[in-house]
């Protein structure tokens, strides 16, 4: 048996080596963002902030570059678009069954197949759309790009699946069955009861899940870069090559940009606009989700 003293010395010190721990990540982060926020500073030295947000060209490698932010915004913005109208129906869809028809034991075998589709790395992802999704579209869509933004839109659906539909399961499996039993006792349907008592009783937990989702598929990386192109189209144009902030980020952060040049900088205001962006949609799922909770 240990002694008092050593038990009284592991008390006091583990404590301690937790805090620092933590303190590490928050310190983590504090430099992250200052790391950023002085980089976007020195690049808004050089390019007028308002000609970076309302530009609509971007031309960082032209011998007159342009650094107008409007077409990675509208590309990450579309790609997120078709993400989720793939992700939210079947992620939403395969929560219900999950959580509602699916018996325990079914539950514990779909569930954690239906997780290993998250632990799939990105960059399969991406050469997957790449090479088998883009070819099978063009059989059907012939005007359809080499690259374009519709493929990859498509498989950043897919992976974004397992988290929409873990996460509304969790939501949904939390609501206390006295309410289902109560609604059935009533005379409901079990799709009544599904739809009309178990969802808006989850509801904060579901819309959560669906913000984080967009905020996933903002941040993606891979996918875009390998199946979506270089291209710097400002365009709605689905068939077309876009580029996304993360994918130029990884264009000019694996390029020859010369540092201290405007073209090293647009990477950390680019990278920052992203960082804004991902923060707010976190902000406002934990917001949601406070917002509207159920307490049970």
């Amino acid at each position: 048996m240990k002694s008092n003293r050593s038990l009284i010395f592991e008390e006091k010190a583990i404590p301690k080596i937790l805090f620092a721990i933590a303190f590490i990540s928050i310190l983590t982060t504090i430099g992250i963002v200052l790391v950023l926020v002085t980089e976007t500073i020195e690049f808004f030295q050089h390019v007028s902030i308002i000609d970076f947000f309302t530009g609509k060209i971007l031309k960082p490698l032209s011998q007159n570059p342009e650094f107008g932010v409007l077409p990675l915004i509208n590309g990450t913005i579309i790609s997120s678009v078709i993400a989720m109208l793939v992700a939210g129906p079947i992620g939403m869809m395969t929560a219900i069954f999950l959580s509602e028809y699916a018996s325990d034991r079914l539950r514990r075998v779909l569930k954690p197949i239906l997780e290993l589709l998250a632990g799939i790395p990105t960059i399969v992802y991406g050469f997957f759309a790449f090479t088998f999704v883009t070819p099978l579209l063009r059989e059907f869509i012939p005007e359809l790009g080499a690259t374009n933004i519709l493929s990859p839109g498509l498989i950043m659906g897919v992976m974004i699946i397992p988290m929409i539909a873990s996460l509304s399961e969790d939501a949904m499996s939390s609501v206390p069955n006295a309410m289902r039993e109560g609604a059935l006792g009533l005379g409901a349907t079990k799709l009544e009861v599904t739809f009309k008592v178990v969802i808006p009783a989850a509801l904060s937990g579901i819309v959560a899940s669906f913000v984080l989702g967009i905020s996933r598929a903002v941040g993606e990386t891979m996918i875009v870069t390998i199946a979506s192109g270089s291209s710097k189209n400002l365009t709605f144009d689905l068939t077309q090559s876009m580029q996304t902030m993360t994918a130029y980020v990884v264009e000019i952060a694996s390029g020859d940009a010369p540092a201290g040049s405007p073209l090293y900088y647009s990477l950390y205001a680019v990278a920052m606009t992203l960082f804004v962006f991902t923060l707010l949609m976190n902000i406002l799922a934990r917001y949601i989700s406070h917002r509207f909770k159920e307490e049970y």
